[in-house]
């Protein structure tokens, strides 16, 4: 499986960097795309320092999360000539996560400034997979009409509201709700937690 990631600056980075690794440990090839928020976000919820090079971000990842990247590319978001830019070449399946309100509009509006924007906005054109995990509270009529018309598009807004029906025991249990959420949309098989019933 390949699929385009991308962090913006949304709080809940933990989600988004949990589902690089578990796509990692799976075997799938991901294209990541990282705004300079995201960067910020991570430096002020966690003890991690993302690289400012997106060059240097595999090999920083691979050290932090204990995992191959060998199928992990990383492009910057004025580069137009990545995969994400263009319907003949770009992933079946992109995860929006986490997906901040300027992003969530953005693509709903089809402004395309940069490469996650564009990048969603050639999941909607092609009729691929597109998830954005929205984490915002509370909601804007605002953010409510933009969820709205991108799912009449097409897309799966699953925002970040992780299920304690499971009972979690750390934080970590608490992230891994909705990463296997994700992961469960674009057909991933994983053992990170128990399936309702079980």
């Amino acid at each position: 499986m390949r699929v385009t990631l991308a962090f913006t600056g949304a709080s809940g980075i933990q989600y988004g960097l949990r589902l690089l690794q578990c796509l990692m440990q799976c075997g799938a090839s991901v294209d990541l795309l990282i705004s300079q928020a995201a960067r910020e976000v991570a430096r002020l919820e966690t003890d991690l320092t993302m690289p400012a090079a997106d060059e240097d971000f595999a090999d920083w990842f691979a050290g932090e999360f204990d995992v191959s990247v060998a199928n992990l590319t990383v492009y910057g978001l004025q580069d137009w000539l990545a995969p994400a830019a263009s319907g003949g070449s770009a992933p079946k399946v992109m995860v929006v996560c986490p997906c901040s309100g300027g992003t969530l509009a953005k693509i709903t509006l089809g402004t395309c400034n940069n490469l996650i924007e564009r990048g969603a906005d050639v999941a909607l054109k092609e009729r691929n997979k597109l998830i954005v995990v929205p984490r915002e509270a509370p909601l804007s009529e605002i953010h409510l009409e933009h969820m709205l018309k991108l799912t009449k598009m097409g897309a799966v807004v699953m925002p970040a509201s992780p299920g304690f029906y499971y009972k979690p025991q750390s934080l970590d249990d608490v992230i891994d709700f909705m990463v296997a959420r994700v992961l469960d949309h674009i057909g991933v098989d994983h053992p990170i937690i128990r399936r309702w019933g079980e």
